[in-house]
């Protein structure tokens, strides 16, 4: 069964550079606090800038949890991370289960970026792909995080 991938597009009022900053090295500057696994309230999410990096939350009371890895680190172009979470929003710790976010920095222009979202493999998670793929492609899901993301690399 494969699943079809979740594309989303936005362009943002930025330079490339500085988009691929915002959305990378200053992720917790636009994730939503309410967006987290943990039992505790959100307290920082990180995206370690290098490839094999983590990404993950750390919550208020200094548990963590990873939500994948760094698969590649092309700046200011493109970054893909794992996705091990399944479709009852737990960690998957087998890496083999994990589906996979592309994120392109498309440059339009000097202050104009196009941020190119694919989110793929989701027949990786097994009996959970479908309502991985459901989850991830609601309004709180891709489109909304990329309009968050948006306003906060245009500020």
């Amino acid at each position: 069964m494969t699943l079809a991938p979740i594309r989303k597009t936005i362009t943002v009022a930025c330079s490339r550079e500085h988009a691929f900053k915002t959305y990378t090295e200053a992720f917790d500057s636009w994730w939503p606090r309410e967006h987290h696994l943990g039992e505790a309230g959100l307290a920082e999410a990180v995206l370690e800038p290098k490839p094999g990096g983590r990404w993950y939350e750390k919550t208020v009371d200094g548990a963590e949890c990873q939500w994948g890895e760094v698969l590649v680190w092309e700046p200011p172009a493109r970054v893909v991370l794992s996705w091990r979470i399944d479709g009852d929003w737990k960690v998957d710790p087998d890496p083999a289960h994990a589906s996979e976010i592309e994120v392109r920095f498309v440059e339009e222009g000097p202050r104009s970026t196009r941020v190119e979202l694919e989110h793929r493999a989701f027949e990786r998670h097994g009996a959970t792909a479908a309502k991985v793929r459901d989850g991830v492609s609601t309004e709180g899901g891709h489109g909304g995080l990329l309009k968050l993301f948006a306003e906060k690399a245009a500020a």
